[in-house]
């Protein structure tokens, strides 16, 4: 139902390679937060065990709840992975029923359909697992259930559009003992992972990282509508919580269901910052407002800036999601005394790291096949009518990241998860991972309307 409606030594070529096609099993996990060895220590004495790992090469038995835009999306990058079998598909929406199980027919997955999840948990007994991309609201509802079922769940994000809800779901994993992976796809790609733990943490390429910037901005654009033949009928709307067809289709801007775009796209970079700074975030500053689209209910516009305190002193980062210009698109870029980072799930948007004139020299760098050669910067000469400042810091080139994704974005979180079946190797986005980001991006809701900055204690992330 989430319808946003996606010549070196043998030895070095070989890790080059590597770097290239592979993110490494459970990578991911190094960078998850500083909270994770606390949890560890503090296991309920009520939790149950982790289901042993099926053996390798088993095929994984998967149903999907929520067959919407982003629902397809999963589908599509987990049709991709060997040993995935389709087994049914779960939506409200007739239309969506047909829409999955035709598309898996395709493949060669045929698929039981069903309108109420509860038939499908008590009917489907031979499952493994279950790919949620339901509206926010549901998320708690619907992976406690699979959980409690038996059942592992991949949970898109947000984890809820309610900080009670979404501690529900890290409880629920804790005493089933079945994992929960969060959606946050960015933690599984090669890219931020070779970005984020091999060049900003392990070799320190931008010395002592001060800021963050991220932003997703997208153009104006007109609420989703439906096939005029298709809608959902007012009784199945009623039964299921919503109030109106349009609101079922564009729930993300309704406090009900969703957390506006600040929830919906600004989920992703959060997530990363605080995986930069190693830590969550000890203050937020917000301003935003309902400023063009008069009849939603959530702000069309967020600006938000976090303080983060690192051992090295206070960092910051700004994110900005806009939804009246797509200009610049979607990116983030950690800028340090040494030299600043731009990455992006699109390799378009740039993938590089540029370097301060007073660093460290980065040639060791390329050699060891962390970063690739420097494109120079084009200089222009000046003419008659045309000064330079000379205190205007020199640019010094862009150093691309060797690092390349020839996959769906959400490939690599999945095939994460379903590993994490198959192997036993630790989830990129576990639970509570998920819930710290749930806390630092649903606060900034809390900041905009309060029109304050909002102080964080950091038992506040711990579900």
């Amino acid at each position: 139902m989430d319808e946003n409606a996606t010549s070196l030594p043998a030895a070095d070529a070989s890790r080059r390679d590597f770097l290239r096609t592979s993110a490494g099993v459970g990578a991911g996990l190094a960078a998850s937060s500083v909270l994770q060895t606390a949890l560890a220590q503090e296991a309920p004495a009520a939790a149950a065990p982790p289901t042993a790992p099926k053996a390798k090469g088993d095929d994984l038995n998967v149903a999907v709840m929520g067959v919407g835009a982003q629902g397809r999306v999963l589908i599509e990058a987990a049709l991709r992975i060997p040993g995935i079998r389709f087994k049914a598909v779960c939506d409200i929406w007739a239309y969506s029923q047909q829409y999955g199980s035709r598309y898996l027919k395709k493949y060669g997955h045929t698929v039981n359909v069903y309108e109420d999840y509860r038939e499908l948990l008590e009917k489907e007994k031979d499952l493994d697992a279950v790919i949620v991309a339901t509206p926010d609201w549901m998320h708690a509802e619907h992976a406690n259930a699979c959980m409690r079922a038996g059942l592992h769940v991949y949970c898109e994000k947000e984890m809820s559009n309610s900080l009670e809800k979404a501690r529900t779901m890290v409880q629920t994993a804790k005493e089933t003992g079945k994992l929960l992976q969060i959606g946050h796809q960015r933690r599984s790609n090669p890219r931020y992972i070779h970005a984020v733990n091999k060049l900003i943490r392990d070799v320190k390429l931008l010395g002592r990282v001060t800021h963050g910037y991220g932003q997703w901005n997208r153009a104006k654009s007109e609420d989703l509508g439906w096939p005029e033949r298709s809608p959902v009928p007012a009784d199945i709307l009623e039964k299921y919580g919503y109030a109106s067809m349009s609101q079922f289709r564009n729930w993300r801007w309704y406090k009900k269901y969703g957390g506006g775009p600040i929830v919906d796209l600004g989920s992703h970079q959060i997530d990363i910052f605080t995986w930069v700074f190693g830590r969550n975030p000890s203050a937020v500053t917000a301003a935003g407002g309902i400023d063009f689209y008069k009849l939603h209910e959530w702000y069309d516009n967020v600006m938000a800036i976090f303080d983060y305190e690192t051992p090295e002193g206070t960092a910051r980062a700004f994110y900005q999601v806009l939804t009246t210009t797509s200009h610049g698109g979607f990116y983030e870029t950690f800028m340090g005394e040494n030299g600043s980072l731009l990455i992006s799930e699109v390799p378009s948007r740039g993938n590089a790291a540029m370097r301060e004139p007073h660093a460290p020299d980065w040639d060791p760098y390329v050699k060891m096949g962390l970063l690739s050669p420097v494109k120079a910067p084009i200089v222009r000469a000046a003419t008659r009518d045309v000064t330079v400042d000379v205190r205007v810091t020199m640019e010094s080139g862009n150093w691309p990241l060797p690092v390349e994704l020839a996959k769906p974005a959400h490939q690599p979180h999945l095939e994460n998860f379903f590993n994490a079946i198959r192997l036993g190797v630790p989830l990129n986005c576990p639970a509570q991972v998920g819930y710290e980001t749930a806390v630092a991006v649903l606060r900034v809701n809390e900041a905009v309307e309060q029109a304050r900055k909002l102080h964080f204690n950091e038992g506040e992330f711990l579900a």
